[in-house]
């Protein structure tokens, strides 16, 4: 019988999946941590590897959230919940699998493309005006953790201004993957403080 914290642990194995340590292995037999800012996302894979290693980390971390919101909806019934809740859980438990993996002894990535996979699936126009707002402070400050700071923040915003009462459950959920993109950022905004953040195409 499938239950509840077996889905949750699937989706968490799912998020867990360190794409950008992979991708760096396969192609430079590096450990992408030693390198850069040490994170395993997009931006740091850019600055390291290049343009086409970078984007193949950025559509896998959003992949595993979006497999992890679907996978949710296929057993929803078995649990005994809502697909959109049981979608919304396990894609949670995905970004918090991204950010500390179980196979990289619980550090990993800082969430950002994996939140966007998930709410991609789960409320697509505000996820949309929400990656708008962080591609825009990106291209104005060429900060990519700034543009993730803001634009994962402004989720919750948008999300508000979008659904209806029913859609209160994605409200709560957008607010906690906010927090977790703030928190993982801590580091970042120090750098941004001290004007010692690196700037998007700078390469390692």
């Amino acid at each position: 019988m499938i239950t509840l914290p077996f889905v949750l642990f699937m989706g968490y194995l799912i998020g867990s999946v360190p794409s950008g340590y992979l991708v760096a292995r396969f192609l430079k037999g590096i450990d992408i941590r030693d390198y850069g800012s040490g994170n395993i996302g997009f931006a740091n894979t850019l600055r390291v590897l290049g343009l086409l290693p970078g984007l193949a980390v950025l559509v896998a971390d959003i992949a595993k959230g979006g497999v992890s919101v679907w996978a949710g909806t296929l057993c929803a019934s078995s649990i005994g919940i809502s697909p959109q809740i049981a979608g919304g859980m396990l894609g949670l438990s995905s970004i918090i699998g991204h950010n500390w993996s179980v196979f990289l002894k619980f550090r990993g990535g800082k969430g950002v493309a994996t939140t966007g996979g998930v709410f991609l699936v789960l409320t697509p126009f505000p996820f949309m005006f929400s990656a708008l707002t962080t591609a825009l402070v990106i291209g104005l400050t060429r900060y990519v953790s700034l543009g993730s700071i803001i634009g994962g923040g402004s989720l919750p915003l948008f999300i508000w201004l979008w659904v209806n009462n029913k859609g209160q459950f994605y409200l709560y959920l957008s607010i906690v993957a906010a927090s977790l993109i703030v928190f993982t950022h801590r580091s970042n905004l120090g750098r941004l403080l001290q004007g010692k953040e690196r700037k998007l195409g700078k390469r390692i």
